[in-house]
């Protein structure tokens, strides 16, 4: 048996409609995202017109997300934030607002926009279900993702901050990467944990490392620990 998701710090938590069915609440702003969404790559993109694209996920498996940026390569502030994505309304409403806020003001810088978390994108939604949190990650690994592309096309590369999974358990063969998708979905115990991915059951040994990964994950993401 599942078990429900508590909301979690700038998530609105599902509600029930009148005639009992399950539903979600989503804040006028993300509705206004959603059916009027900001920067969106209408045609295809010109080359040229881009120097950083950035990708995350796959149609196959669920949402994808693609990114182009135009980053000024004297101050490094990001000029230009276009999109596509293949997913839900919370993934187009979160993209659409993470791509106002790097451009607003002239533009953040790609170490200004690096340290751009999904917490900061809820909190100017007024929160996500939270069952749909881990969209505001899928933009923010797909920022993160063009930013490598942008230092690796310019030959900078060591500022490109490569992310690899880690294996945690060798047995139930389970990455710090599973892991960290779970606290995304709302695991946020080790026995929450262990119920997504079997880590640890057969080898408890690696369990400390699990929840010192646990933690982590509800700091970066929720501010909480």
């Amino acid at each position: 048996m599942s078990l429900p998701l508590r909301p979690i710090a700038g998530t609105t938590g599902d509600v029930t409609a009148k005639n009992g069915a399950q539903s979600w609440f989503y804040t006028d702003v993300v509705k206004d995202h959603f059916f009027h969404p900001r920067n969106f790559m209408v045609e295809d993109a010109r080359e040229g017109d881009y120097n950083a694209i950035g990708k995350v996920g796959s149609p196959a498996c669920g949402d994808e997300l693609r990114v182009w940026m135009k980053v000024d390569p004297e101050s490094e502030h990001i000029q230009d934030f276009r999109w596509k994505t293949f997913g839900c309304g919370s993934a187009i409403a979160s993209t659409s607002m993470a791509s106002v806020m790097v451009t607003e003001g002239g533009g953040m810088t790609l170490e200004a926009a690096r340290a751009l978390k999904p917490q900061d994108i809820m909190d100017r939604l007024g929160g996500l279900p939270a069952r749909k949190f881990h969209c505001s990650v899928l933009c923010d690994k797909a920022l993160r993702d063009a930013i490598n592309d942008y230092y690796r096309r310019t030959g900078q590369f060591d500022k490109i901050v490569a992310e690899s999974a880690r294996l945690i358990d060798p047995v139930a063969k389970v990455t710090d990467h599973d892991i960290e998708e779970a606290v995304l979905e709302g695991a946020h115990t080790l026995e929450l944990v262990q119920q997504k991915t079997k880590v640890g059951i057969g080898n408890p040994g690696c369990l400390p490392a699990v929840e010192e990964l646990i933690r982590f994950y509800k700091e970066k993401y929720f501010g909480a620990v």
